[in-house]
């Protein structure tokens, strides 16, 4: 396992970062445990989570996957401070008015209930799960910075924030000396490459911003266990994911598969595992967020480092996968 800088900080994260929107949801506590002794004996040193995983289970009152990693790290004999560790806020976590968004009332109180579920006196990375109309970024900033500066978060980042509004954030803390995103997570993958390549790369590329893509695989699209024409398997995301589904109706994504597949066979690895190491391959990505429910995912998911393309495999990944709009 190799280790990145963090944006343009000197702090480093492993070149896989492991992912736990599925803990509480199909990965239960002891699964999760296993999970987590697993990829951390592999060399990763950086989780993420949020505080709604996983409020959409029904019954689930949301931070169950914190409360779980906070489980994982009083048992662990890893010390904290070889542990990198990410969390979100923005989404609903009560049915009260101020119980999701980006103001200083629901920030200050949502960090202080993730450390308490987190059991930990910091968080590594503090992140805005995604932008909020109603509350000016400077209000957000602010907030964030007392967080920074009584010690509570390490770096703040932000996730599915579209270009101009990176943009409007990193001038705004400039501008106010602010604490400042140091990274971006962004929906990228060989199959869902507008979105980041038509401009929030370039962001990313100018400011110095570490890029952990969710979605690595597309949905589990990009594992190669679906098949051209026929049904999605029932319990998949070919089922139930929207996403999944309008993949396995375009013809540009099975293009991308039957290319990743192809590479896959030759190199004597997982489709899996090629669209991991793309990503990778990538000298704008920082960690592609990884959301094993299983051991064998994990143990494949694993396999995505440690290896590259030729030049030829490489560019044929880049045009069977180059985006339809830019």
């Amino acid at each position: 396992m190799e280790y990145r800088r963090l944006g343009k900080s000197g702090f480093k994260v492993s070149e896989l970062c492991m992912g736990t929107m599925q803990f509480g949801w199909t990965a239960d506590e002891p699964t999760a445990f296993r999970i987590l002794d697993a990829s951390r004996a592999a060399g990763i040193n950086f989780i993420d989570t949020a505080d709604v995983y996983s409020r959409w289970v029904e019954g689930n009152p949301g931070g169950v996957a914190e409360t779980i990693v906070g489980k994982w790290l009083q048992a662990s004999s890893v010390p904290r401070d070889q542990i990198v560790l990410a969390t979100k806020v923005r989404g609903r976590m009560g049915e009260g008015p101020n119980d999701e968004g980006l103001s200083r009332g629901h920030i200050l109180n949502a960090a202080h209930e993730s450390l308490r579920r987190l059991g930990t006196d910091y968080i590594d990375l503090y992140q805005l799960h995604f932008p909020d109309d109603e509350t000016p970024i400077e209000e957000t900033l602010e907030a964030l910075t007392d967080l920074v500066r009584r010690g509570d978060v390490r770096y703040i980042g932000c996730s599915n924030f579209p270009a101009w509004r990176t943009v409007e954030a990193l001038w705004a803390a400039d501008r106010r000396n602010l604490a400042s995103f140091a990274s971006t997570q962004p929906h990228y993958n060989l199959v869902h490459r507008a979105e980041f390549e038509s401009e929030v790369q370039d962001v990313c590329s100018r400011y110095g911003l570490a890029v952990l893509p969710y979605s690595p695989l597309a949905g589990g699209f990009l594992t190669g266990k679906y098949r051209r024409g026929q049904e999605a398997p029932a319990g998949t995301r070919g089922v139930s994911s929207p996403r999944v589904r309008e993949h396995l109706q375009s013809e540009r994504a099975w293009h991308v598969l039957d290319e990743v597949r192809a590479i896959a066979v030759a190199k004597g690895k997982s489709p899996s595992q090629v669209a991991l190491a793309w990503l990778l391959a990538n000298p704008l990505v920082t960690s592609p967020i990884i959301g094993p429910r299983s051991m064998d995912q994990l143990e494949d998911n694993l396999g995505g480092v440690g290896w590259s393309f030729s030049d030829d495999e490489l560019q044929s990944l880049q045009r069977a996968g180059q985006p339809e709009t830019t």
